[in-house]
């Protein structure tokens, strides 16, 4: 039996329901790991025209639900008229911290941050977000805390309203090293047809190892996903920059000595100004550039009993196997995120995307 499939359009300030049915079509849609996933969609003129207040991009949150379940929720970005058809991009919760400064300075008086819990950081830049007028999505963030800590003594956390600190940049910092908490925007069905939008916040991971679900070719992966291999993104040293210029431009530099032929990268990022942050992000950047060859995606079947939809979550371990051609490979791979597309040459599937959990460096649990 076929999954049903609705889209809902919401008006981002009032709540109001704007249209309980969108009759998208061509859709796609997805959660991810540390960002906000994104779905795709297209509505026909005709509908376009009698629902305009739909495309009100920025200012209406779009829900897709499969089988009574909602299963994505976002900020509608992007209205784009293409041949016959209105083209729809929205993106999810923490999207709306790109367009987001701190105006006042330490977050209003919550900041500067030594020695704290980045859990408690990202719940204060989006109390800051949500308190001032006409700011409020109504995301509610999870009560998680850490062990990490960001800011030290010497070079506190500082929001400076003088630089204009996006707040979505912020957080990113916030979730970028191996031992920092990890992210992910959800929604779902409260009580009374209410509708829940949460930032899940999970120390020292989101997700687990599972072992009661897997992927495995000629079971539940519909085809042979490409292994890419290619020495432009391998690197053995990261040489990091952050804040400052010339001179004093903060720089750490990461490297190993793996047997191979010495590659280097430059990761830039110049909104970093603690020299502990910069050298957790070069670490964990490295680690990464090392492993050469890795499954990056694969599809699925939604509905199958090795891996139905809704039994894996974002930032699980799930036990992959893949044999073709070109590869064969065992081993745990860590669910970075999935998009569904409900319609298609080859009916609906799943795209998993995926990254090799030996990658990834946990810090101690809370």
């Amino acid at each position: 039996m076929a999954s049903a499939y609705r889209y809902l359009a919401q008006h981002a300030l009032t709540g109001e329901i704007i249209s309980p049915d969108v009759p998208l079509t061509d859709v796609e849609f997805g959660p991810e790991l540390n960002g906000p996933g994104a779905l795709t969609g297209k509505l026909a003129p005709r509908f376009a025209r009698s629902l305009p207040d739909v495309a009100d991009e920025g200012n209406v949150l779009l829900y897709a639900e499969r089988d009574g379940h909602l299963r994505w929720g976002g900020l509608l970005w992007q209205a784009t008229p293409e041949d016959r058809t209105l083209s729809l991009e929205a993106a999810s919760w923490s999207s709306y911290l790109q367009r987001r400064h701190d105006v006042h300075g330490e977050l209003n008086g919550r900041g500067p941050y030594v020695n704290a819990d980045p859990c408690k950081v990202i719940r204060d830049v989006w109390a800051y977000a949500q308190s001032l007028p006409d700011g409020n999505l109504g995301v509610v963030v999870d009560p998680t805390t850490s062990t990490a800590k960001v800011g030290t003594t010497a070079e506190p956390l500082k929001f400076s309203w003088w630089e204009e600190p996006v707040l979505g940049d912020a957080v990113d910092d916030l979730v970028s090293a191996d031992d920092s908490p990890d992210y992910t925007c959800d929604t779902a069905w409260g009580a009374n047809g209410t509708i829940v939008r949460r930032l899940r916040l999970g120390y020292p991971r989101l997700g687990t190892r599972r072992t009661d679900v897997s992927f495995s070719t000629g079971i539940n992966v519909l085809d042979a996903p490409p292994v890419p291999r290619s020495a432009d993104e391998f690197a053995n040293t990261v040489i990091a920059t952050g804040s400052g210029e010339g001179r004093n431009k903060r720089r750490h530099i990461d490297s190993v000595r793996d047997g191979r032929l010495r590659m280097e990268t430059v990761l830039a990022l110049p909104e970093v100004k603690g020299t502990d942050i910069l050298a957790k992000r070069a670490a964990a950047d490295r680690k990464r550039r090392q492993i050469r060859g890795t499954i990056e995606q694969i599809r699925i079947r939604p509905d199958h009993p090795a891996a139905p939809l809704g039994s894996f979550q974002v930032g699980d371990d799930v036990y992959t196997r893949v044999h073709n051609d070109w590869v064969s490979f065992t081993g745990w791979m860590r669910v970075m995120g999935w998009s569904v597309r409900p319609g298609g040459s080859d009916g609906e599937s799943v795209t998993v995307s995926l990254a090799r959990a030996d990658s990834f460096h946990y810090g101690a649990a809370a």
